[in-house]
């Protein structure tokens, strides 16, 4: 990407904020203790990897001694989940249809094992359907907070209620929607909740798992007693402590940068929509991320779209393997056609985006989509400074 790229694909990651880099970079040079020595270096580390358990904590309404820390969001589903199943006496765990890998993953490594996995059908706005959850005692349920396609924000707490009902752990991946909308593990009533940091202006590398008080879990991995034992090895500071930074960052902008994104995700669907008519909005107009829009043109091939498009960079709802381009699952599973699923691009925007990227990205984007010749570059500005930044 260069400086004039329009960068619309903040779901797959965000850039390190501008304070976030600076919070971490003692602890990357100079502040470089083992939190666990008792030397003054390490006295130092303890207190800002105590802090930044503080400043996560704060964000998703938890206690600090809640916090785990891992390397991101599938290491703290796997625990969640694998760590869950170990206690467990019910092997019947409850979930979507919809699920990222990280979840779908360790999923089916409970399957391998004997347990029975039930997945929920979705309606075509991409939310669950609870009507059709089974009254049958279950061990554990597993639901996504905001789809990482859609960006459709699931109904978490009454999945949280009824799976509690049926005698079970109840975890939320939230990777996708901490540091984008409120969240809080009090009013969801979840037992364990993912996070990742790269999704929040932090580094790629470190996550954390909430563990509210009273959940038994059996860690994955074996050595020393480090995060309550749950996650053992030298803590990942200066990770640990942009987390925290980013996690404060987030907090203290959250409802206005929220709106001002989701006017601007707005804006692009309305742009997008007038150059092409038959453009299908796949995300739901209430009930989404405020920062994404997911989009499918039928008849033409996503990849293919963005493919004619150099400054813009986003992604699709579909893989390509050995040249045959197969849809998302969690499109068709929303009942999209086949044809329809294929076409899909996903567009999140973040705190660098800006009205004139986004008429831009409308502009030639809307070419590609309608199969015309893209219009003429222009330099627009890009993605390198963080709007938010003092």
């Amino acid at each position: 990407m260069s400086s004039a790229s329009t960068y619309l694909d903040h779901n797959a990651t965000t850039p390190v904020a501008p304070e976030v880099a600076e919070a971490m970079w003692p602890y990357l040079v100079d502040h470089f203790g083992n939190p666990s020595s008792t030397t003054p270096l390490g006295a130092r580390a303890r207190a800002a990897v105590d802090h930044a358990r503080e400043q996560v904590a704060g964000l998703v309404g938890a206690h600090p001694d809640e916090i785990v820390f891992t390397s991101g969001g599938t290491e703290s589903n796997n625990l969640a989940i694998r760590g869950t199943a170990a206690v467990a006496s019910t092997y019947d765990v409850l979930t979507s249809a919809i699920e990222h890998p990280a979840t779908v993953a360790p999923l089916a490594h409970l399957r391998g094992l004997g347990w029975r996995v039930h997945e929920l059908p979705v309606d075509d706005g991409s939310r669950v359907r609870l009507t059709e959850v089974p009254t049958a005692p279950v061990g554990l349920g597993s639901l996504i907070l905001a789809h990482n396609e859609t960006g459709a924000v699931q109904p978490v707490a009454e999945f949280a209620e009824r799976v509690h009902a049926a005698g079970g752990v109840v975890h939320a991946d939230a990777a996708q929607a901490v540091g984008k909308i409120a969240v809080s593990v009090e009013d969801l009533g979840v037992d364990l909740m993912s996070i990742a940091g790269h999704k929040l202006y932090a580094p790629k590398g470190v996550g954390a798992l909430v563990v509210r008080r009273g959940t038994t879990l059996v860690p994955l991995l074996r050595g020393a007693g480090q995060e309550g034992g749950l996650r053992p090895g030298t803590e990942n500071v200066p990770g640990i402590v942009a987390l925290g930074a980013a996690a404060e960052l987030a907090g203290s902008h959250l409802e206005a940068e929220g709106a001002r994104q989701a006017g601007l995700r707005d804006l692009l669907w309305e742009e997008l929509a007038r150059v092409a008519p038959d453009l299908v909005r796949v995300s739901p107009t209430d009930g989404c991320l405020p920062n994404t829009l997911m989009v499918a043109a039928p008849g033409r091939i996503g990849a293919e779209v963005l493919a004619r498009v150099e400054d813009v960079a986003a992604s699709t709802g579909s893989a390509c393997h050995a040249g045959e381009h197969t849809p998302s699952a969690a499109l068709l599973a929303m009942g999209l056609d086949h044809e329809t699923a294929l076409g899909a691009v996903r567009l999140s925007l973040g705190r660098s985006t800006t009205r004139a990227q986004i008429q831009h990205a409308a502009e030639v984007l809307g070419h590609a989509l309608t199969g015309g010749p893209p219009p003429s570059p222009t330099v627009r500005g890009g993605p390198a400074r963080d709007a938010t930044a003092r």
